[in-house]
């Protein structure tokens, strides 16, 4: 019997406008980052500083532009994949405001210093709480949809979707655990070595679950529909997802190697990446020889043209990574700008172009008109392709000679470049072009923008799409595809997929956490003053981790520049942990005692008078803002609770051991002229930087490590 329905256009339509409006304000925000890297005074107040806006652009991109381009496709396709309406259009309404809330949240506190500190899981915990909230109303509304479909079969976009919603469930709630202090300050549960293995499982598998398999899930439904062609080959289908989500979820400790993690782990990490060679770019070519017999189209349609460029950096981007997961290659790009180049030419070449192609094609099919321009679109399509190029090219060439020149020694064995800023200033070029590019790529978007705007005013909305199919018969499956018994059956999609994905990150976790021997303690090593602890939540809200490391490998280079390098019984009572991931300044894991109080003041209002050519923004802020010591003692409870040995009573008298401290560095201030007041932010800034390092005896560097 035939049924009549429809489909549910409006929620399509607002996930697809919103994620061009997030997109603009989320490269925006990149692009005055950038800009600030080059030109620090672009840093206009203590809200906009490059530390605040950077988390800012990252959460803007990821989940305000990619995340609604993943529902925008997802409700589209899942709608027509399963001859259904979404089960239920409060659900779907829901789901679309509460997620624009949370990105409206993100915006709002991260430039106000409302962090956590781990990279792209930066909110704090009450807004954690609302993103686990409203994923899972969107599980629901996806498998009420799955469960009330019309079609039998689940076609492969699905599979992915249904991986992506559970494996980012299990990642975010793990990864998220934490200690509530305040309404905007949390500790992290975990600590040091523990914290880095959970931040970068969950980091690593955000790009993997988030930025990539919900973007094949549209490259399986979108590319075929615009090429007008089936899917190359099923079985590779089959093999590319099932591969791809069991051993991606190893991988993440490739991010930590010559670090203070335990050896069997990284080891791990990067067995696990090599292998991803493998179902990565099973997946890419699946994807390009789906166009077999439609390459001459892809010259005039701009749709195509997106998906191939975009699919080509997926395969680029997914070679790099394994690549620079080992060791060799790791040693020279790990902390530099390569990196950073690596990871934009997957988030714009890869999320980005599939995103544009499926705007292209979606927006005529919604508001039942044809495309304003063509010709606005391929011009779009050459500006992104000219930014990706402009932006990515010179960061590869930065990134490969700013590492050799931290490693190049002179025949005597000295440092040739004993300063870290020598080697930042000699690729500052490189940053004028990755602004450029950034520019360019933007305004394609702008071009898109009023392309799409034209073409909204030419048509009407479709708000409610009719269709028709036959409805499902409940018979007994039998006989068909071996993978039929599986693919057919949505639970049993969803229980395999999560014991896929979770085999990886409990082998690699629970020893870390259970066996002693892989964090082995260090007498020396005690817990933060009040005042210290106070000044690395000053650290932690000014995002100094996005440029500096404290993690220095054992490489002579960063040995003779820096110290002894890191162990890892060093960070125990580190929550979370301040490793860094890429240096735009010097570590400063030794940082403690190498410069009098004096420096430390001076430094931070204005970096220059210390360091020359500085890129690093000023703090003055610091200078004025008065402590806020009403939270010490309740700081201080939560780090009992978390383990640390402070002493029962310790919390009624924290506030007073802090001025003490806060006094003496005050006096030694005076000493050199600097009239100040123990209750400023700054003192416990210093208090922080003088203690980071100094528990064990560190080696001399033979270097200063000014910025």
């Amino acid at each position: 019997m035939i049924e009549r329905f429809q489909y549910d256009n409006r929620i399509v339509k607002n996930f697809l406008f919103i994620t061009i409006l997030w997109g603009v304000v989320g490269m925006l925000v990149g692009l005055i980052a950038a800009l600030q890297l080059v030109v620090p005074a672009l840093n206009f107040s203590e809200w906009t500083t490059f530390g605040r806006l950077r988390p800012l652009h990252t959460n803007a991109v990821i989940f305000a532009f990619v995340g609604n381009a993943i529902f925008a496709g997802a409700y589209y396709s899942l709608q027509r994949l399963l001859k259904t309406r979404m089960f239920s259009d409060v659900l779907s309404r829901i789901h679309f405001w509460g997620w624009q809330l949370i990105i409206v949240s993100a915006a709002i506190t991260l430039p106000l210093g409302m962090t956590q500190g781990k990279e792209y899981a930066e909110l704090e915990w009450p807004i954690d709480i609302a993103i686990a909230l409203i994923w899972v109303l969107f599980g629901i509304n996806m498998f009420g949809t799955i469960l009330k479909r019309r079609e039998r079969h689940l076609y492969v976009a699905i599979w992915f979707y249904i991986a992506t919603w559970v494996t980012v469930a299990m990642l975010h709630i793990v990864n998220s655990i934490s200690i509530p202090v305040t309404l905007g300050k949390s500790y992290s549960w975990y600590a040091g070595v523990q914290d880095a293995l959970v931040q970068w499982w969950y980091g690593h598998n955000a790009v993997a679950f988030f930025l990539t398999t919900p973007f094949l899930g549209l490259m399986y439904y979108f590319l075929p529909k615009a090429a007008n062609r089936p899917v190359y080959s099923y079985k590779l289908s089959i093999i590319h997802f099932w591969s791809l989500i069991f051993i991606y979820i190893w991988a993440g400790p490739h991010h930590l190697l010559y670090s203070a993690l335990p050896e069997w782990a990284q080891s791990l990490g990067v067995v696990f990446s090599v292998m991803l060679i493998a179902p990565s770019w099973g997946g890419m070519l699946n994807g390009l020889l789906t166009l077999r017999g439609a390459w001459d189209r892809v010259r005039e349609d701009p749709v195509l043209k997106f998906f191939v460029v975009a699919v080509t950096c997926y395969g680029m981007a997914t070679l790099e990574g394994p690549l620079l997961s080992i060791k060799f290659i790791n040693s020279i790009a790990h902390f530099t700008d390569w990196i950073i180049a690596h990871v934009h030419i997957g988030g714009i070449g890869w999320n980005g172009f599939l995103t544009f192609g499926m705007v292209y094609w979606l927006v005529p099919r919604l508001f039942g008109t044809k495309l304003y321009s063509v010709k606005l679109a391929n011009v779009h399509f050459w500006l992104g392709t000219l930014g990706i190029i402009f932006y990515a090219i010179p960061l590869y060439f930065a990134g490969f000679f700013q590492s050799l020149m931290w490693k190049q020694f002179t025949p005597d064995g000295f440092l040739v470049y004993k300063n870290f800023l020598d080697t930042l200033l000699e690729i500052k070029y490189a940053y004028w072009l990755r602004a450029l590019g950034g520019s360019i790529y933007l305004i394609g978007v702008f071009v898109m923008v009023y392309n799409v705007v034209k073409t909204v005013k030419a048509g009407k909305l479709i708000a409610n799409e009719d269709a028709e199919a036959p409805a499902l018969e409940k018979v007994k499956i039998t006989g068909g595809h071996w993978h039929t018994w599986i693919e057919r059956r949505p639970i049993q999609m969803l229980v395999f997929s999560l014991i896929a994905v979770a085999i990886g990150g409990i082998i690699e976790m629970v020893p870390t956490f259970l066996v002693k021997s892989n964090v082995p303690t260090i007498s020396s090593v005690k817990p933060y003053t009040p005042l210290e602890l106070q000044g690395r939540d000053i650290y932690v809200r000014e995002g100094c981790y996005t440029c500096h490391s404290q993690m220095i490998r054992p490489f002579r280079s960063e040995t003779e520049r820096y110290g002894e390098y890191a162990k890892a019984g060093e960070f125990v009572y580190d929550h979370p942990f301040q490793w860094g991931s890429k240096r735009t300044g010097p570590d400063l894991l030794r940082i403690g005692g190498k410069y009098p109080h004096s420096w430390h003041y001076y430094h931070m209002w204005d970096p220059t008078t210390m360091s020359p050519g500085s890129l690093m923004p000023a703090y003055p802020h610091l200078l004025e803002n008065v402590l806020d010591t009403n939270t010490t003692r309740r700081k201080i409870e939560a780090m009992i609770t978390l383990g640390v040995p402070y002493d029962p009573e310790f919390p009624a008298q924290a506030n007073s051991v802090l001025f003490e401290q806060g006094e003496g560095i005050v006096a030694d201030l005076k000493k050199a002229g600097i009239e100040t007041d123990a209750d400023r932010e700054i003192i416990a800034l210093i208090a922080y930087l003088q203690r980071v390092g100094t528990d064990i005896k560190a080696k001399p560097a033979t270097v200063a490590t000014a910025q």
